[in-house]
């Protein structure tokens, strides 16, 4: 196993309400000193979950929000952070509850997904949601979202989808699909 590089500096050079740029001076073990920058977390670690909520055998719920990082409206999985004290499924049924107006009867932790490892520390915890039934909470997003479906079956026409291009959300869809096949719960 690799020796990790030693950290000789670290300094927080940007901050703002959600985002903190920390700079690390490192020295690998054959003596190269570099900089790196990465997105650092805010210190709470509370972490985040992205819910594959299954509306039948076959679909899964996806919802449109505006995304300011593309500056216009994308197709995903319901997602947010999980609230100080909040278990990770609970969060899961509540941002599946706040996003697309369904709570889960039954919720399974997947896996956890790094976001980009190269530049940011934050994870983000996989839940499979199914039994699913309609109901409404209030949340933080400024208008409501639109709710739609995908058929596992088709994953590889939604990446042709104009309006679909979070490869964490793909990875996600793709992971519960063969989880569920490898399951025998998938149907042909």
């Amino acid at each position: 196993m690799r020796q990790k590089p030693t950290v000789l500096a670290s300094e927080i050079v940007a901050s703002s309400r959600l985002f903190r740029v920390e700079q690390l001076h490192l020295r690998f073990s054959n003596g190269v000193e570099r900089t790196y920058e990465r997105l650092a977390s805010r210190g709470h670690g509370h972490g985040a979950v992205m819910v594959v909520a299954m509306a039948d055998a076959e679909h899964a719920v996806l919802v449109e929000e505006y995304c300011a990082g593309t500056d216009d409206y994308q197709l995903s999985l319901p997602k947010g952070l999980v609230e100080p004290g909040e278990d990770v499924l609970l969060a899961a049924d509540r941002e599946l509850k706040e996003e697309a107006g369904f709570g889960a009867r039954q919720l399974e932790l997947i896996t956890e997904l790094s976001l980009s490892p190269g530049y940011m520390s934050q994870k983000i915890q996989v839940v499979l949601a199914r039994d699913l039934y309609e109901e409404r909470l209030p949340g933080d997003e400024p208008e409501p979202m639109r709710v739609d479906r995908v058929s596992l079956h088709e994953l590889s026409s939604l990446i042709q989808h104009p309006q679909f291009s979070e490869g964490r959300a793909l990875a996600a869809l793709y992971l519960v699909r063969d989880l569920l096949m490898q399951r025998g719960e998938f149907p042909a």
